[in-house]
């Protein structure tokens, strides 16, 4: 029977209502069923979503899924990270207060999620700016605060002075402040610190643990945690006059064999040195201030131009008490990386080798590649970063950079600096303790007390939360709540005196750190329910951003020690899978107008073909366009496409669909619309395959055909069966996107029979079976189109609900082989054949191919090599 054209409008919000009625997706703690805990990483409430956040949820969703068909008690929550900066700047932009701009967001783009058909339980949401989330957040940092896990000390921030805020790094554009434009100092305040250093060690060696982690995410965390074998080593001050009445400067390297190849040493801006020579020299002055201006982050510090001042200091070197290095102030030097001074071997180390070319400073090769002349070897404009033999070094000369750092360490423990050891080997740590403390509004306040009898004191338990207030006056530059009349007053708890609230806010790296374990009881009044975190974590599998492979992820672990310590946890790893997926790429459009190129939004342009080319040209003005290359979809390049646009004309299977389908998971998926235009003519030839055949189906009994066309069919399902569940498993989802297309194509033709009344009652059981099984397939992926056929096939309840098809062990075994016949080493065609045939069978069966005789003419050929089920090859 005909039958119309599938509307996914209808049906995805019909079933979408049923879903939520029913409460299929709201997960029970209680549930005997085995557990599976997935989890993309969550929005922060923007206002719109993106083709980003619909390929990130869509591929968690097909997870969970699939894992509840296959009888997994499935956690898939959503909540909103919701504090920050981007609410503040709106809330003056827009005159607004940051509660209802977030609030507002969430209830926009919870209902574009919901449009997706996704199979969340939302019963669990919360936003972290919500009161009773960060009560509890409150509630672990004094847990954190008491175990010793939190501190509080000075430190150099960079400070926007117009805006009297702390900038993080990335902040600091060409030293000024991102939003004002204005020079950015470098400060010193007073913060809190969690002390993440402490677990360095753990954070490192744990990472061989986590086998289901992305190879290249664990390389990423190895190298910030930094760790790195070395030596503490003094250096003797030639003139201490010149430095203040300062004997000595301590280096930490990690290559002191490379001694002999100094040729100057390096401090920081804010080096007591530095400091000390600043307030006699106005030069010095002005160059560390410059110094104290640029950004601090080592992505900074890499890019920028590598400057120094000289400095009237001179060190003795250790090695050679004749021989003195120069003393330089330099910007790629900061007082919170080791000990805020290192010395430069220009031949080892690319920066070394710019800053000595730039100064005139000396570069004496130090180490050479093993099979190089030593009397010919020279460093120009690449320094030497190998492995090799030791040159120009003394008695060093000819060892190994690792012989001659075991021979120069242990010759310089052995010697003393002012009766003390020179030098000590040491173990050192890139990874610095997390700053916490920022100086906004809209964040989690801190939840201590300044009192000035009794110092620092943490608010009682009894008294949290330590709620934001409502009435703040935001167009004032600098932190609102220490602006505030009443807020920031309040009497110490201990004493009863006048005292202070802290008025620093928690960064928001802080709230996403452990919102993955509040999902296992969002409502408890305790940060976690220990029983219920312990059963469900670690996620079973987390799915987010390559960018978070390391602040985010990190701290992440960080936080799951730290809980396990005050005991809200009895783990220490958060994340026993980790899924980081590509992007959402599209081309870029420009139009020439005035003389300035303007970024054109793909939703206004129309892509034609001209002689074999490409055209792009304004679907309004007509104007011809130029086609730019294809970049990450972003508001400045207006290369984005609209979800709501895409699920309202296509539908939201269809959106999911091309999402899956494009690319493997992890790489960029390109977005086109002749793709996604195939997607959606896939999904309306599945409805119309099954919708004509629907009749005849219903009322079939669903089984395996046992010859001919319907054990074809049966075979190919069978197989689709378990190939699609075991791509979905690996995280394939191309490939199992592929293999559904082949199932459909297979099935087409008895379809099609079925639908004319021309199979019998076996070819319509088999086909019955069969298209069960792909609306079961496709299910995780289309949901809403597969409930709409689940009905149509005659079958009761909800696809959402029913288990994954088992497949028939014995119709997925392959009971033939195609074997690529080669004459004279190259392929002519290829032989199909039974797989347990023999030699004897295999030989005789290529013989007589046509193609075979035509090449030997009927005559035996010289030679023929079988390759067992691989391969066979005929010499003639």
């Amino acid at each position: 029977m005909a039958i119309e054209r599938y509307n996914p409008k209808q049906a995805e919000i019909r079933w979408q209502r049923q879903w939520d009625e029913a409460k299929i997706y709201e997960t029970d703690n209680d549930s005997p069923d085995p557990k599976y805990y997935v989890l993309e990483m969550f929005p922060y409430p923007s206002g719109r979503i993106h083709m980003g956040h619909v390929r990130n949820y869509a591929l968690g969703d097909v997870v969970a899924r699939y894992k509840r068909a296959r009888g997994f008690n499935v956690l898939h929550p959503m909540g909103w990270d919701a504090f920050g900066m981007p609410a503040e700047n709106a809330a003056m932009q827009n005159k607004v207060h940051p509660r209802e701009w977030t609030y507002a967001n969430i209830d926009a783009m919870r209902k574009q999620l919901k449009s997706m058909g996704l199979s969340l339980d939302w019963s669990r949401e919360f936003a972290t700016c919500d009161v009773d989330y960060y009560k509890q957040q409150q509630a672990l940092f004094l847990d954190f605060l008491a175990a010793g896990l939190i501190y509080r000390r000075n430190s150099k921030v960079n400070w926007d002075p117009v805006d009297m805020t702390v900038l993080a790094n990335e902040q600091v554009i060409d030293g000024r402040g991102w939003r004002s434009g204005a020079l950015v100092e470098q400060r010193e305040l007073t913060q809190w610190f969690f002390r993440i250093s402490d677990f360095a060690e753990d954070l490192l060696q744990s990472l061989d643990g986590l086998d289901q982690w992305p190879e290249k995410v664990r390389l990423m965390q190895k190298n910030w945690i930094g760790k790195s074998e070395g030596l503490s080593l003094r250096w003797q001050i030639a003139d201490p006059e010149t430095a203040g009445g300062a004997s000595e400067i301590e280096v930490y390297t990690t290559r002191p064999d490379t001694l002999y190849g100094a040729s100057f040493m390096a401090i920081a801006a804010d080096h007591p040195i530095a400091k000390d020579l600043a307030t006699k020299d106005p030069a010095i002055a002005e160059f560390c201030d410059q110094c104290r201006r640029a950004g601090t982050s080592l992505a900074a510090l890499e890019t920028a131009e590598k400057i120094g001042y000289r400095t009237p200091v001179n060190v003795v070197h250790p090695l050679d008490p004749d021989w003195t290095v120069p003393v330089y102030i330099a910007n790629f030097v900061l007082m919170d990386y080791g000990t805020g001074a290192i010395f430069g071997c220009p031949s080892g180390d690319q920066r070394d080798l710019d800053f000595a070319r730039k100064y005139n400073l000396p570069v004496t090769p130090v180490v050479m590649p093993a099979d190089a002349d030593a009397a010919s070897f020279v460093i120009t404009d690449e320094a030497y970063v190998g492995d090799g033999v030791m040159i120009n070094s003394r008695d060093l000369d000819g060892l190994s950079p690792a012989e001659a750092f075991d021979r120069v360490a242990s010759m310089l423990e052995a010697r003393t600096l002012d009766d003390a050891p020179q030098a000590a080997r040491k173990t050192n740590f890139r990874l610095r303790d997390w700053g916490l403390s920022r100086q906004r509004y809209w964040g989690a306040p801190i939840p201590v007390i300044h009192c000035d009898i009794c110092g620092v004191v943490p608010v009682p338990a009894k008294d949290l939360p330590v709620q934001l207030p409502d009435d703040v006056t935001l167009d004032t530059p600098g932190n609102p709540l220490d602006h505030h009349p009443t807020w920031r007053h309040i009497a110490c708890p201990t004493c009863g005196q006048d005292a202070r609230r802290e008025t620093d806010t928690m960064d928001t790296f802080v709230d996403s750190s452990w919102y993955f374990a509040r999902f296992t009881a969002p409502r408890c009044d305790t940060p976690t329910e220990p029983a219920a975190a312990n059963a469900w974590l670690p996620v079973d599998q987390y799915i987010g951003g390559i960018e978070h492979a390391i602040l985010h992820l990190l701290y992440s672990r960080f936080f799951t020690r730290a809980m396990q310590k005050t005991g809200h946890v009895d783990l220490k790893e958060p994340f026993r899978g980790l899924f980081t997926q590509g992007m959402v790429v599209h081309e870029t459009y420009r139009a020439e107008r005035d003389g300035k190129k303007e970024w054109i939004a793909p939703a206004d342009v129309i892509i034609e073909e001209q002689n074999g080319k490409r055209q792009a040209r304004h679907s309004q003005t007509g104007e011809s366009l130029s086609i730019g290359s294809i970049e990450k979809m972003s508001k400045s390049k207006k290369n984005v496409v609209d979800p709501d646009d895409i699920i309202d004309g296509y539908g939201a299977d269809t959106a999911r669909f091309f999402m899956l389908s494009d690319s493997p998971p992890d790489r960029d998926v390109i977005w086109s619309e002749a793709g996604v235009e195939g997607a959606h003519r896939f999904v309306q030839k599945i409805w119309r395959l099954i919708g004509e055949a629907s009749e005849n189906l219903k009322s079939a009994e669903a089984a395996a055909g046992a010859e001919s066309r319907a054990l074809e069919v049966s075979r190919a399902s069978h197989k689709t069966v378990k190939a699609v569940g075991e791509d979905i498993e690996k995280l394939a989802f191309n490939k199992a996107v592929a293999r559904l297309y082949e199932l459909v194509n297979t099935l087409a033709g008895p379809l099609s029979d079925v639908a004319a009344g021309k199979a019998d009652e076996v070819l319509t059981s088999a086909c019955k079976q069969a298209a069960s099984h792909l609306v079961q397939l496709f299910a995780p992926m289309m949901p809403h189109l597969a409930e709409e056929c689940w009905i149509l096939l005659g079958n009761d309840g909800m696809v959402a609900t029913s288990t994954w098809p088992a497949y028939d062990p014995a119709l997925v075994i392959d009971d033939q082989i195609t074997l690529p016949v080669q004459i004279n080493g190259k392929k002519r065609g290829d032989l199909t054949i039974d797989a347990d045939a023999d030699q004897a069978a295999v030989e005789q069966a290529v013989l007589a191919l046509d193609f075979v005789q035509a090449s030997t003419g009927g005559n035996p050929p010289r030679k023929l090599i079988i390759v067992p089920r691989r391969i066979v090859n005929v010499v003639i």
